[in-house]
């Protein structure tokens, strides 16, 4: 496997697991309501945070590199509000074809080159930025790991972070 290969897979393993955790914790919340509280101290409610990894996943990897279409509405990512559950996993479900769509076919010779867009004023190459889209996931992951216990007062855990997620076989393309 060449070294662009392994970053590609690790880069779409890492994502698809944190993915997957955000369905679990976003179906662990007792209800509705619970999903978009903000606690005194923060700015964001477990929503938010979702549907925010969904758009941001969506937009960078699912249209930039996948040509899905997708586009993202930032800023609605952060007003909505009072979603079901239901309707914030399947956001999250469609982020997952989406991602998994993108980087199962994009062109190894992709990673080295620039990513299509400044972010941020700043040009980086796509792997720099996958890793990063990577490490965004897996920060809003535990943001709303946090925001379920703390807000329901239920500390159990669902399993967030997978080791054997990290070895298991590469996703395949959900049908629709």
């Amino acid at each position: 496997m060449s070294s662009a290969e392994m970053l590609r897979d690790t880069v779409l393993r890492l994502i698809m697991r944190d993915l997957q955790a955000m369905q679990r914790e976003i179906a662990a919340y007792p209800d509705d309501a619970s999903l978009w509280t903000v606690p005194s101290g923060i700015s964001n409610s477990g929503g938010t945070l979702a549907l925010h990894l969904s758009g941001n996943l969506r937009g960078f990897i699912g249209a930039m590199l996948g040509g899905s279409g997708y586009v993202r509405h930032r800023e609605s990512e952060f007003a909505l509000r009072g979603l079901s559950r239901d309707v914030v996993i399947a956001e999250l479900v469609d982020a997952e074809r989406q991602v998994i769509g993108a980087l199962r076919a994009l062109d190894l010779a992709t990673l080295d080159a620039d990513f299509p867009m400044v972010v941020m004023e700043t040009t980086m190459s796509t792997g720099v930025f996958l890793l990063h889209l990577a490490t965004h996931s897996a920060y809003h992951l535990g943001q709303v790991d946090y925001h379920r216990r703390l807000s329901t007062g239920d500390g159990s855990t669902v399993k967030t972070i997978s080791i054997p997620a990290m070895v298991a076989p590469l996703p395949e393309v959900r049908a629709v």
